[in-house]
């Protein structure tokens, strides 16, 4: 619907104070359009989320009387709450203790109301500094300095996030609760379909309201596990998207007295589940794909993209596979890629090369991400690393036909095929010798993200599996 500037004023006359009044006046004509959508349709509280370096969503929320102002000065937010780990424990972080603030400043672009929770919206929110700017630990900050990278070397990116999840009940156990599985159906099963039909339903619809087109959906192998995919979006888009998706995915759950967990191995002995990021590059005008050679063959651009993400690899999975329990899923031969390397629709390499449903649609798939990462870290990282491919023009090496875990050592060594790290220390480890992401990150950044993700893995190895399996399914 669109506004004029004589509603805005209509609708500021409806506030409570001058104060009020003021703040409308003073707002842009998008965010006076947004003031008349919450007086029109009854929203009485406006979450502003974001991410941390834990993978956590996270927010605070504005009341209706109050947005006016919120929209412009934000919420004032600790900047401790970028040193919290997954289990709400802080370790030290310079610059990150109990003194200092930041403000949550949403993005009005974001505006969803929210299907399952009546009454209540969500936006999207940036981490600024009182002054204003970018702080220093913003993820979407990171991500759009990605972006704007990519545009000034003349690139464009569509993205989209392809995520796996467990639907089920959380039940007591002794002494932690588990998650059980709504049913054992087969991979792809009819039966699985009849199972969480009137879930997948209003999970369907609550997405398209919030303006996530859906692309496909089936009961996926594991027990309860779905798959349900959206439309791919320009990057920031894209992960905005994926955090919409995560909170509705289990919004939706608890609405109708079940649980969906989107944690990578939520139940022993089950499929992991995944974010599979799938990435096409294109012109600045987005006329071209950039990555398709002749005959669905990658094109040299596409061949040094590629180059860059092999080459860091071993570092992104830290990012992009963030947590103790990322590590549980990406073991060989589970078909969600143990090694560096690629190759056309191998499902054990971790990049992908999709074939092409048209000529000149060729993607990628980069298969080790899942949905316990923050996708503003993880998507601006792999942005980087693709950057610094096409600007060293870096070799991919041969791709791979086989799967790798078949291979001699001799045979990996030739082809340059190496297993990634296999814990998330191992990936710490690589992330901290990585200079060209570490430079990217930034000095606090990347500092609070190595602090909070050793302090979860020295938490997590000093427990047992059962720990580490509720957690993970409690929290993502």
């Amino acid at each position: 619907m669109v506004l004029s500037l004589t509603a805005g004023t209509c609708y500021a006359g409806r506030m409570k104070d001058r104060h009020d009044v003021s703040e409308a006046q003073q707002l842009d004509p998008a965010s006076r359009r947004l003031l008349e959508r919450v007086e029109i349709e009854g929203i009485e509280l406006v979450r502003f989320l974001y991410v941390d370096h834990g993978g956590v969503v996270r927010g605070k929320a504005a009341a209706r009387g109050r947005l006016a102002e919120r929209l412009g000065t934000g919420i004032g937010h600790t900047v401790a709450m970028m040193a919290m780990n997954m289990l709400d424990r802080l370790p030290a972080v310079p610059g990150m203790g109990p003194v200092g603030e930041v403000r949550l400043v949403p993005d009005p672009a974001t505006f969803v109301p929210l299907p399952y929770a009546p009454g209540a919206a969500a936006m999207l929110a940036d981490l600024r500094d009182l002054d204003g700017s970018p702080w220093a630990a913003c993820p979407r900050s990171f991500l759009r300095d990605a972006v704007a990278a990519l545009d000034a070397e003349g690139y464009a990116l569509l993205v989209a996030f392809e995520p796996e999840f467990t639907l089920g009940r959380r039940l007591p156990g002794d002494p932690l609760d588990r998650l059980a599985p709504v049913d054992d159906s087969a991979c792809y099963a009819a039966t699985g379909f009849d199972t969480a039909h009137d879930y997948a339903m209003r999970l369907l619809r609550a997405l398209e309201s919030q303006g996530l087109r859906v692309e496909h959906y089936h009961p996926e192998l594991g027990h309860g596990q779905q798959e349900l995919s959206i439309r791919p979006a320009a990057p920031l888009r894209a992960a905005d998207n994926h955090v919409l998706y995560r909170e509705t995915v289990r919004g939706v759950a608890l609405r109708m007295a079940m649980w969906a967990s989107l944690a990578p191995k939520p139940v022993a002995g089950q499929p992991g589940n995944g974010a599979h990021l799938h990435l096409s590059l294109w012109d600045a005008e987005g006329g071209r794909n950039l990555l398709a050679g002749g005959d669905g063959e990658l094109s040299d651009l596409g061949r040094h993209f590629v180059g860059g993400l092999i080459a860091h690899l071993p570092a992104l999975v830290a990012l992009t596979c963030g947590t103790v329990n990322s590590f549980r899923r990406l073991s060989p031969r589970s078909w969600s890629s143990a090694y560096a390397c690629y190759g056309p629709d191998n499902r054990e390499a971790a990049v992908r090369i999709c074939s092409p449903l048209s000529p000149g649609s060729v993607n990628l798939e980069l298969k080790p991400s899942d949905s316990s990462a923050n996708p503003y870290l993880s998507l601006g990282a792999v942005i980087h690393a693709g950057l610094d491919g096409l600007r060293r023009r870096l070799d991919p090496g041969e791709p791979v036909d086989v799967d790798p875990d078949d291979l001699s050592e001799t045979a990996r060594a030739r082809l340059g095929v190496h297993r990634l790290p296999a814990t998330l220390d191992e990936a710490l480890d690589a992330l901290e010798s990585d200079e060209f992401l570490m430079e990217a990150l930034g000095p606090l950044r990347r500092t609070a993200y190595l602090a909070v993700k050793r302090s979860e893995a020295a938490a997590f190895a000093a427990q047992d599996e059962a720990f580490e399996l509720f957690h993970h399914f409690r929290v993502f």
